[in-house]
């Protein structure tokens, strides 16, 4: 088979390096994918760099988290897997219950990810994909979509009548508002770009600020909506002020960015005087990947994809994926 290798130590694309390598046989409570398609994300990015927690690869590397296929052979003593089920990695060692911290997750420090023409996951890192989705957009689902499914479900879930601020035009954010929609909230968007604003408006948002044109866009929307019940914050500390402020008496910050972590003074006044709350998102659990499964087959939520690469040219999706025209998720077919 094929696979792209991560060179230990590699800070930059010169250390992704496409190799041939036996294919693996699944063992004893493995699944063996054969992976049809791949996405990438920010941490993938960071993983690049040898900045994601603060490490370079400290060996070679299978890299990218996220990626979707059809199973082709099973170990022994597997039971709730058969040859032929379509399936997703499951990011995390995370079943249900409070996160555990038993690994970083797939394709970064210590585990192999998913850019590679088959891989091997013990049964209980492997998710059905939805019926409703097809394997490019299914690919897309493990860090991104159960993050922010955290994000707008997890901690003060939303409802009907409840206002979502989402940050930023990535993967999650577009996610978040998608699903925010779906349970019958209005998102308002923020953007350094109008053109972006006005794709947000196009899938469903209410309405947009350009952060650029409105520096206190916190204060901003506070005053022009009386304050938002959720934030989904995907860009990190350098904005946490800003989403207090932004937030209605009682609401949340779900923080999960991992792109600024400028010293910014916090504002302790809003967080105490709004009786706020800032809760930490870190992706998801099977339990709650399940739960999105069947959100996204009953409201046909469909994965917001902007463009897509053959196997060979996984280079230039790591390049597509730090451009700031971003809207969407990135993926590399390999069927």
């Amino acid at each position: 088979m094929r696979q792209w290798i991560l060179k230990a130590g590699a800070t930059n694309l010169d250390g992704l390096v496409l190799e041939n390598a036996p294919t693996p046989e699944p063992g004893a409570g493995e699944v063996r994918i054969r992976v049809h398609a791949v996405s990438l994300n920010y941490r993938d990015q960071l993983v690049l760099k040898g900045q994601f927690a603060n490490h370079l690869p400290a060996r070679d590397l299978i890299p990218i988290s996220d990626g979707a296929g059809e199973i082709d052979a099973i170990g022994a003593g597997v039971t709730t897997w058969a040859v032929g089920d379509r399936v997703t990695g499951l990011l995390l060692d995370w079943q249900q219950g409070a996160p555990t911290a038993t690994s970083f997750g797939l394709g970064s420090l210590s585990e192999d990810g998913m850019l590679a023409e088959y891989v091997v996951l013990p049964v209980d890192r492997v998710v059905p994909a939805p019926v409703s989705l097809n394997d490019t957009e299914a690919a897309t689902l493990p860090c991104a979509a159960l993050t922010a499914w955290n994000a707008i479900h997890g901690g003060d879930p939303i409802g009907k009548e409840s206002k979502v601020l989402v940050l930023g035009s990535g993967g999650v954010s577009l996610f978040a508002m998608l699903f925010a929609r779906a349970a019958g909230a209005e998102v308002i968007a923020t953007s350094s770009q109008d053109v972006k604003l006005k794709r947000w408006m196009d899938l469903g948002a209410s309405d947009g600020i350009n952060y650029r044109d409105t520096p206190d866009w916190g204060k901003a929307v506070f005053e022009q909506m009386g304050g938002v019940n959720k934030v989904v914050d995907a860009v990190g500390t350098g904005t946490l002020s800003q989403s207090l402020a932004a937030l209605a008496y009682g609401g949340e910050v779900a923080l999960l960015g991992l792109m600024s972590f400028d010293d910014h003074p916090l504002d302790f006044i809003s967080l105490m005087s709004k009786g706020a709350s800032v809760r930490g998102v870190a992706v998801g659990s099977a339990q709650m990947y399940d739960a999105m499964v069947q959100a996204i087959n009953n409201y046909q939520i469909h994965s917001p994809i902007d463009r897509r690469f053959r196997f060979e040219e996984a280079k230039a999706a790591y390049q597509a994926q730090s451009s700031p025209d971003l809207f969407g998720k990135i993926v590399i077919d390999l069927v």
